[in-house]
């Protein structure tokens, strides 16, 4: 009889049972975020036409470009190029992050911050990416300009990219010392 009574207090009850299942359903619709990370290699597929057709414009181009028109041309494909590390960056990062671990093994070319970057890694890799972004998108409008074309209309609108280019700048700082705050918190407890 005391065998019976521990293997029946062992058994799970109706509630642990409704329990259990809902908490492998909760954790099972991580899933449902795969075809988002799927969706962002279509993004990435985008961006390597908008590069090419970048790349054909300056080739074609190149020798009726003035020196202020190259660099432009330049600073467009390296905005493309940090936007398309920024995107496989999301994608690696997340995908590990929230649904999945990624089994490649040892492979030679895996980077060595995949698998590494955790949630609070990733905003901040993220809000610095798009502090550069941010920073040759302004330096673009900075080379377009021409004093002789100045209007106010212009003015305004680099007021305001200024703006959010010093606000993205300080989003970045306050992350960082949250996190830093966060950190130094936890490890005395």
């Amino acid at each position: 009889m005391d065998t019976l009574s521990k293997a029946e207090a062992a058994r799970p009850t109706n509630w642990e049972r409704v329990e259990s299942g809902l908490e492998n359903i909760l954790f099972g619709s991580r899933w449902l975020m795969a075809p988002f990370y799927l969706l962002m290699l279509v993004a990435l597929g985008m961006l390597v036409v908008k590069f090419a057709q970048e790349c054909w414009h300056i080739v074609t181009h190149t020798l009726v470009m003035t020196e202020s028109d190259a660099v432009l041309a330049v600073l467009s494909l390296i905005d493309i190029t940090l936007t398309g590390n920024l995107l496989l960056m999301v994608l690696f990062a997340g995908y590990e992050n929230f649904v999945s671990k990624m089994d490649i093994g040892d492979h030679k070319d895996r980077p060595d911050w995949m698998g590494k970057v955790d949630f609070a890694g990733l905003k901040l890799k993220l809000v610095a990416s798009i502090v550069a972004i941010s920073g040759i998108n302004l330096l673009k409008n900075f080379m377009a300009l021409e004093a002789s074309t100045m209007t106010p209309a212009k003015e305004h609108q680099l007021f305001w990219m200024i703006m959010i280019h010093l606000v993205f700048i300080a989003s970045g700082v306050m992350l960082a010392l949250m996190d830093k705050i966060v950190a130094s918190t936890g490890s005395k407890h």
